[in-house]
């Protein structure tokens, strides 16, 4: 089938009903009523002959073929996308979408040049529609390779291919526990390797192969997927943790985090910025050349 103009509107509000799990949570996103999405999605499965979804008292639950249909569809709105930023740059402007996914937990980093590139592009290109979010690494490198993120700014340990990265600077972490632990009030000399070692810690998940090069994770150890978790939980008192230095500064001026004197467990984290391979829009490569320039 040739699709048309009408068909694209229609998967792209199958596409809106698909991310927010169901008709009546997709009505702020696309404007329309429960009743005119509905009759969306019924003239969709008309018009391609299949039954895209369940839908019902049960809730909404997508078939095999509408599962299929929704890859179909989100990979024609990031074509189109693409080539409609590339024939607005014919024209001499920067417009369209640039999506940015960035980890946690780095506005304290004075070695980030993160917000001083936002500024300067937007000043250079007003009219591209910038986003920014906050995910973990693996999940940023997922999205930058099915569209859903652009460029990347982050330490990714495990990369993947099919990825371009470049490293700007490192980000140095040390050894941390919380007022509340029984270490905060010892001295370092009456601490032993064997103590610190043995004592529960709690881990970023995305690092566990990098921390295990130097300590072997416990039953008692803990892991999770952002560093602000992982300071929470180093704040309980409970556990020890590797930390950003910039992270924990004010933290340890207030006395509520101690920074251990063991500096083997210490490391340097590259922060690194990442986009998809090959040949990019003129945003995206417009926007990594303002952040390499930052630092190079």
């Amino acid at each position: 089938m040739k699709l048309t103009g009408s068909d694209i509107h229609l998967l792209g509000v199958f596409d809106a009903v698909v991310r927010n799990n169901g008709f009546s949570a997709a009505q702020v996103e696309l404007g329309l009523s429960q009743p005119t999405i509905s009759n969306h999605i019924t003239a969709l499965e008309q018009r391609l002959g299949v039954k895209l979804c369940q839908r019902g008292r049960r809730g909404f639950l997508l078939t095999e073929k509408g599962r299929m249909v929704h890859e179909i569809g989100q990979a024609v709105q990031d074509m189109l996308g693409t080539h409609s930023t590339h024939l607005a740059e014919l024209r001499g402007n920067m417009v369209g979408p640039l999506k940015i996914a960035v980890v946690d937990a780095i506005t304290t980093d004075p070695i980030c040049r993160l917000p001083e590139a936002i500024r300067r592009f937007t000043i250079e290109a007003p009219l591209v529609r910038m986003e920014l979010g906050i995910s973990n690494p693996q999940d940023i490198m997922t999205g930058l390779l099915d569209g859903s993120f652009h460029i990347g700014f982050g330490s990714f340990d495990n990369m993947v291919t099919g990825l371009h990265v470049t490293n700007l600077y490192a980000e140095p972490h040390a050894l941390y526990c919380g007022a509340a632990h029984p270490f905060f009030h010892r001295s370092d000399i009456t601490i032993t390797e064997a103590e610190i070692a043995a004592a529960p810690w709690v881990h970023r998940g995305y690092w566990s192969q990098q921390r295990q090069k130097s300590l072997t994770p416990s039953d008692a150890d803990r892991i999770v997927r952002q560093i602000e978790a992982q300071l929470m939980m180093v704040l309980s008192g409970g556990y020890l943790a590797l930390l950003p230095d910039h992270l924990a500064l004010s933290l340890k001026a207030t006395g509520r985090l101690r920074r251990m004197s063991y500096d083997r467990y210490n490391f340097d984290c590259p922060m690194q910025l990442i986009r998809r391979s090959g040949a990019v829009p003129k945003v995206i490569d417009r926007f990594w050349q303002t952040v390499e320039a930052l630092y190079h």
